[in-house]
């Protein structure tokens, strides 16, 4: 364990007592008297400060003395019994509830719950929900464990159809590939926020400074060389400036900066290593609520700006990674919009012409980041790609004063480049035909000239952004991470979009088998060399991670339908070494993941 971990263990993500305090004045003054569901901001920090929970106002904390204790009746709980210990809202979802879901836990129910919901449904009558049952990929894969048999009202699907899966447990072949899977009824922000406690009440719930520069750091080692839109020198500056200030000047900073700084803390969180996955996990919701709300304090549906479309795209990737895909893509297109109203979509030098050249670099900077999310999430989703309206040119994306070429000729602006020309090829051959169930291409003639084009855009990314082996890029993760970690994730895309190419099947065009299984290899062993060199990282990204699972799935369809001689070829037999190594990963943790679990017992049918 590093000093930073130690660090950060000691420490331990908190609120600071005074701040608590405060908070739960405000909660008490402005909470409304006979109001249940009011906004409220009172957190509960336990002696050692090392979990972040809200708890509802209620008439005890106010001091209402002449309050008499309410009698309880001896009702039987129908919630499940990982719910009730926990005292969360439970749907009472059979056989799963959708709790369990998302805190990836075993689900069970008492025996007198079970017989009253069976008494339920023998009478015809509907239990009473909390919330709405899962439903799409969830549904189908709780009967796919329990019974091994699908809906036959289903249709069944093509193997170009199987590469991707909106839902968050992703058992392709058994779910509907319609839009109305993705939505759940979970509201993704977390209120522990009063009407009036403003941007000083999300101030107020900072962690330490020390504790604060811990996840900021592990940001900018972890994801900002993913996504590399914030300026590293600008944001610490004003990062700095803001701890400066006294705490009672901080509120009147720019709310967007403090959005953007909780976001951060969020996604740092989310990579750091702690002793409780739970403990983790629930700060790092607190953080992104956070996050939100210093937008929502901040009017940011009309004010957009930079850092306001920023945080957005952090959002978005952190409900990705946090099980939130649904979330996800609604909020992705609020932040379409905003980016369209603030202009990132044209030409700096139209929009704004006397404009600093860094700050045209940055709008260019953030727009593509925008267009790479809004394209590989629809690629992930099968949804129509919004980030389409652009005069933005690539070739203005001038080389940075403060960047120096490595031996390789690569950097951060190369790999914004490379990501960029995908996403533009990848958005208009693959997102738009998907989105709609047409065939990506309609005859080996098109298949043909669309594969050159793909590889002439692989051709143009700098080394050692192409042509690595195993070994050779071990050896850049010693020189460089940051520029192992581009390396991999920019492989990835490429070559799980090329294997969508080579699988789409209809009518006279076949599948190709090999180019399929060549492209999925190359896709998924950018997988695993993740998982081998930045092995807590890799079970963090939602999106490697789903593109692996996708990436295994049509593997194993081709395993299975060539199963007679798969001995005797080696390609088929490297397949199946692919599925059965992505298989043994899921495996460690499937004992606590509900989700890997269910990938296990997914690919393992089909070998």
């Amino acid at each position: 364990m590093d000093e930073d971990t130690r660090r950060l263990s000691a420490l331990q993500v908190r609120t600071d007592s005074p701040n608590i305090e405060a908070t739960d004045n405000a909660a008490a003054n402005h909470a409304p008297a006979n109001t249940t569901n009011a906004p409220k901001a009172k957190d509960h920090v336990n002696q050692t400060n090392h979990i972040i929970a809200a708890t509802p106002v209620t008439a005890s904390d106010r001091g209402d003395a002449s309050s008499k204790p309410q009698r309880r009746r001896n009702k039987p709980s129908l919630s499940c019994e990982t719910c009730t210990i926990k005292k969360t809202k439970c749907d009472r979802g059979r056989p799963i509830c959708f709790a369990c879901v998302k805190r990836r836990s075993e689900c069970h129910y008492s025996h007198l719950a079970d017989l009253i919901e069976e008494s339920h449904r023998a009478l015809g009558i509907d239990t009473p929900k909390k919330k709405s049952k899962p439903s799409g990929d969830a549904a189908s894969n709780s009967t796919l464990v329990n019974n091994g048999t699908t809906n036959p009202t289903e249709r069944p699907l093509s193997r170009s159809s199987t590469g991707s899966s909106p839902m968050p447990l992703s058992n392709v072949p058994f779910s509907h590939p319609t839009a109305s899977n993705i939505f759940k009824a979970e509201h993704p922000f977390s209120n522990y926020w009063t009407h009036q406690g403003g941007l000083n009440e999300v101030i107020g719930v900072l962690p330490s400074k020390d504790q604060a520069d811990i996840l900021i750091a592990k940001y900018f080692d972890v994801v900002d060389p993913v996504y590399p839109m914030i300026h590293r020198e600008s944001f610490l500056r004003d990062y700095e400036f803001f701890w400066l200030l006294a705490p009672a000047e901080r509120p009147s900073v720019d709310g967007s900066l403090v959005a953007l700084i909780f976001v951060m803390l969020a996604m740092g969180t989310q990579f750091v290593t702690l002793p409780s996955s739970d403990d983790k996990e629930q700060t790092a919701e607190f953080y992104v609520s956070a996050s939100h709300q210093a937008l929502r304090v901040f009017s940011y549906l009309g004010r957009p700006s930079l850092r306001v479309i920023q945080t957005m795209v952090l959002i978005i990737y952190f409900l990705m990674n946090d099980n939130h895909a649904a979330d996800a893509w609604a909020f992705a297109g609020i932040l379409i919009r905003q980016a369209y109203a603030l202009g990132l979509n044209r030409d700096p030098s139209i929009i704004v012409p006397h404009a600093h050249p860094f700050e045209k670099q940055q709008r260019r900077k953030v727009w593509q980041a925008v267009l790479f999310q809004d394209t590989f999430l629809t690629v992930i989703l099968k949804l129509p790609p919004t980030a389409t309206h652009t005069d933005v040119r690539i070739e203005d994306l001038a080389l940075e004063v403060e960047e120096s070429l490595t031996e390789s000729g690569a950097t951060d602006v190369t790999y914004i480049s490379s990501m960029w020309n995908l996403a533009n090829i990848v958005q208009s051959t693959l997102c738009t035909p998907r989105s709609l169930s047409l065939p990506i291409s309609s005859s080996h003639t098109q298949r043909t000239s669309l594969i050159a084009s793909f590889h002439r855009i692989y051709m143009s990314f700098p080394a050692p952004f192409r042509t690595f082996t195993e070994a050779s890029i071990c050896d850049l993760a010693r020189r460089s991470k940051r520029l192992a970690r581009q390396t991999l994730f920019l492989t990835s895309n490429y070559f799980h979009c090329l294997m969508l190419v080579y699988a789409d099947e209809h009518g006279q065009l076949d599948i190709d088998i090999q180019g399929t299984l060549d492209a999925a290899h190359e896709a998924i062993n950018s997988f695993f060399l993740l998982r081998a060199l930045f092995e807590d990282e890799a079970m963090v990204w939602y999106h490697f991670q789903h593109r692996a699972f996708s990436e295994a799935l049509v593997i194993a369809e081709l395993v299975k339908a060539q199963s007679d001689n798969i001995a005797m070829n080696p390609t088929r037999m490297r397949a199946k070494n692919d599925v059965l190594r992505m298989i043994g990963i899921l495996q460690l943790s499937s004992g606590v993941d509900m989700v890997a679990r269910t990938r296990v017992s997914v690919l393992s049918r089909y070998l």
